[in-house]
């Protein structure tokens, strides 16, 4: 809860990252065009007096954050080189969150709610959680107007016994969030539907404004403070949903589908243009709305916390085996919901049934390795204990 100067001030600190962000990034690919090597951070840290010179505006911010700016583009050429995220781009001011961070210099007074940040002063804030551990770093952030200081910690940390014996399979949709294989399933939060009206009719008052005036300024925010609460309320359901699931369970199965390609436009190209783009446009924001890569994040690492286990199988089939006799046809899936088997008359809802063959498939897996033949052989010797499942 910073005052109006400690707000300008840090306003100036985050615009002065983005602009030796900007800089380094120039420099290092003026040196890829030259046939230069790569510049380490230390290297970049090196540009800073020159930069300084330059633009003498960056004297005015702390010179550790400048620093971990050259620490940050070094870490993201090397999660482009590891293959973990894609290519750096250039900050642009608004497009991208401001931020800046301390490594030193820094005190916290939780018992009082206030932190002092170098330059700034004290500054109040509203404590989240307790802070264990020795604190590493202090990075602060404005999402829409708002700041936040994200307190980064180092402690020991025993290897962590799941407490839960059970192995579940999830099968996500769009109609239901989440089925598990043990019958339950989470209905969706929708975020993204829920506020649709409300934020197109934003975006078109924004669009009849000047651009940079003031009253376009006052009509972004709206449309900023609607897209974050879209993201807080999908964020906020995500959490709860994989944490009762993670705590509850010691080994969870899911479908290790490939969003991007299920979320892939349909419109084609002017010579082989596409057929329903507006049904499939639908589909994709549906199925943007329910995060499942997130999802499945979030319940990797939750996972491994509480020491349990998590593993991707593939989806091929899930949703047309009928886990009583094994028969697999496309016919056996008739509509969204409804399965009914043609070789054994098994009759179910189909994210049910895609939930138990995941969930054997996945046992398959942990017990005769990682080929489609095994799995599917160890999955036909599994059928007593499906129907067990099943009657239960």
């Amino acid at each position: 809860m910073p005052n109006g100067a400690q707000q300008r001030d840090m306003r100036r600190y985050a615009g002065n990252a983005r602009k030796v962000w900007n800089l380094a990034f120039a420099q290092q690919q003026a040196n890829h065009e030259a046939d230069e090597k790569f510049a380490s951070a230390m290297v970049m840290t090196y540009w800073l007096p020159a930069m300084k010179e330059t633009f003498a505006f960056l004297k005015d911010s702390p010179s550790q954050t400048l620093q971990q700016v050259t620490t940050d583009l070094a870490f993201a050429y090397k999660n482009f080189f590891a293959g973990r995220a894609d290519f750096p781009k250039f900050k642009k001011k608004g497009k991208s969150s401001d931020s800046f961070r301390f490594p030193q210099g820094f005190k916290l007074e939780p018992h009082n709610n206030r932190v002092f940040l170098p330059k700034l002063g004290w500054i109040c804030y509203r404590n989240s959680r307790a802070v264990v551990g020795t604190i590493k770093n202090i990075t602060v952030s404005c999402t829409n107007g708002q700041w936040f200081a994200s307190i980064q910690t180092e402690q020991e940390v025993a290897q962590p016994l799941p407490t839960a014996t059970t192995a579940v399979g999830i099968d996500v949709g769009i109609a239901r969030f989440a089925t598990l294989s043990d019958g339950t399933f989470i209905a969706p939060v929708n975020s993204f539907k829920q506020h649709q009206s409300k934020l197109s009719r934003y975006q078109r008052s924004m669009s009849r404004k000047v651009k940079f005036s003031k009253n376009w300024q006052k009509a972004r925010q709206k449309v900023s403070k609607t897209h974050a609460r879209i993201a807080n309320m999908r964020r906020d359901f995500l959490h709860k949903t994989s944490t009762a699931i993670s705590k509850n369970h010691a080994m969870i199965f899911v479908e290790d589908l490939k969003v991007a390609n299920m979320s892939k436009s349909a419109k084609g190209t002017a010579a082989k243009p596409g057929r329903k783009v507006r049904q499939k446009a639908g589909l994709n924001r549906s199925i943007l709305d329910q995060s499942w890569s997130e999802f499945r994040r979030q319940l990797e690492y939750k996972q491994a916390w509480n020491g349990g286990w998590l593993d991707a199988v593939p989806p091929q089939y899930t949703s047309q085996e009928c886990p009583c006799c094994g028969h697999t046809a496309k016919d056996n899936r008739k509509t969204q919901a409804h399965f009914v088997c043609l070789d054994c008359g098994f009759a179910e809802h189909a994210d049910l049934v895609g939930a138990i063959n995941i969930r054997r498939a996945g046992l398959a897996r942990l017990a005769c390795g990682d080929t489609l033949l095994e799995v599917r052989a160890s999955a036909q010797e599994s059928t007593e204990d499906t129907r067990q499942l099943l009657a239960a």
